[in-house]
């Protein structure tokens, strides 16, 4: 692999890292937070889910700059939006302070899921982009490891540990700031959106060294002429794009009623109503960071192997047995069994959709439209999120936890209908080879 195809990928997925500590961080310091300020539980799932407000916000307007202002730009400009979050959510005075800072940190997480994976898409070799662009998700579950862990380490500081939970982002927010400047700008946006052939030129021959010129050209050429074909057909949501818009919308739909962010959010919580004291539930959350971790490991192994499609077959039939397996321990009092049955869960989800659903994004829309369709999955994906996570404590209170689970995995089930008779193969395919399959060239 190119040495600085996987640097550049790197850096730009460390946005994930970013994003995963941001989003799990707060699972420390949630209780803490609605005793410390008398939150009501419907007051406090606004709290918790106010980041995640920021996110749909970020993934509807993520793609405006991305176009406009270039890649390199916006995945700088996250960077600062990460740092400012973290900041003003540990010196927060009253939760209206605090949900204002977490709002600016989730603009940076949601506009971090329409540039990194599509930026990385968009440099990578086909034959490698699948186990490049995953390395957005990887970083999102190791920052969640590490949020997990810290939160652990500092839960024991005194009263104010949650807002060092909370503040201790600052420090990765600057060092990915910093890596960023040493990026290339996309090669596509470069042909497709400023119209610099050359500039173009030199970061294609710098991600394939090997290639002649003349297949430099040729694939300079194949991207322009595809552009050049999107640009006629006129807007996003067109008949044409009917196939990608629909992928699109139905994985990160499915991501979502999983349960998979209401999970790690109230990872602690859950482990406690399954009879865990609060410092054994902290470690047991640290047990899913790590699940999380290994898993995704696979997950990227098997993605240019296997196939996009296999891995959401495999994560499907997971995620049924893990969340029905959870729903039974529930249902029957025989908790020991909760974190054993909910660490497989996690796995299933790296191993499926976790490892897939930001690849398979990036790569289904045309060069013209992949920023509009990226903002579109990220903006369904991220929608869903903060709907559940605020309403997930009221599902708390009202229903048994065996109920919830037991919706999880009927969800489950239509995913699993949906890989069968609509989802495509993108392994080893060039972008504009996609298009062509889906329908869209």
């Amino acid at each position: 692999m190119n040495g600085r195809i996987f640097f550049w990928s790197l850096t730009s997925a460390l946005a994930g890292f970013l994003f995963g500590f941001d989003t799990v961080v707060i699972s420390g310091a949630e209780k803490t937070i609605q005793a410390l300020w008398g939150l009501s539980p419907g007051v406090h799932g606004v709290a918790m889910a106010s980041a995640l407000y920021g996110t749909v916000v970020g993934s509807l307007i993520g793609g405006w700059p991305a176009d406009r202002f270039g890649r390199k730009a916006t995945l700088l400009c996250i960077g600062v939006l990460y740092f400012v979050g973290a900041v003003g959510s540990a010196l927060a005075a009253d939760v209206a302070i605090f949900i204002a800072s977490r709002v600016i940190g989730g603009l940076g997480i949601g506009i971090s899921t329409v540039v990194a994976p599509m930026y990385i898409s968009e440099i990578a070799p086909p034959r490698q982009r699948g186990r490049l662009a995953g390395m957005f998700q990887f970083n999102i579950v190791f920052g969640i490891l590490i949020a997990f862990v810290s939160n652990a380490l500092l839960a024991g500081i005194g009263e104010n540990a949650w807002r060092w939970m909370l503040g201790v982002a600052a420090f990765p927010s600057l060092l990915y700031t910093a890596f960023c400047f040493g990026l290339p700008e996309s090669p596509r946006w470069l042909l497709t959106r400023k119209g610099d052939r050359e500039a173009a030129l030199e970061v294609l021959r710098r991600v394939e060294p090997d290639a002649s010129a003349a297949d430099i050209a040729a694939q300079a050429d194949a991207i322009a002429a595809a552009s050049s074909e999107q640009a006629s057909s006129g807007h996003f949501w067109t008949h044409r794009l009917r196939k990608p818009i629909f992928l699109a919308i139905l994985i990160a739909f499915f991501n979502q009623l999983s349960g998979i962010n209401a999970i790690l959010y109230f990872a602690p919580r859950i482990f406690e109503l399954a009879g865990l004291a609060t410092k054994a539930a902290l470690l047991q959350s640290i047990g899913i960071g790590i699940t999380n971790l290994v898993f995704t490991f696979v997950g990227l192994w098997l993605i240019d192997q296997l196939g996009r499609r296999t891995l959401l077959y495999i994560g499907s039939f997971g995620y049924i047995g893990s969340l029905g397996l959870t729903a039974w321990a529930f249902f029957t009092e025989h908790f020991s069994f909760v974190p054993v049955f909910v660490f497989a869960f996690i796995a299933a989800h790296a191993i499926g959709q976790g490892a897939v659903i930001w690849v398979f994004i990036s790569e289904i829309f045309p060069n013209r439209h992949r920023a509009e369709g990226q903002t579109l999955g990220s903006f369904t994906h991220w929608a869903f999120a903060a709907m559940l996570t605020t309403f997930f404590p009221k599902m708390v209170a009202a229903f048994p936890p065996g109920y919830i689970f037991s919706f999880f995995a009927g969800m489950m089930v239509l995913q699993l209908i949906w890989v069968k008779t609509l989802v495509p193969e993108t392994k080893g395919v060039p972008l504009e080879q996609i298009q062509q399959q889906l329908g869209i060239s």
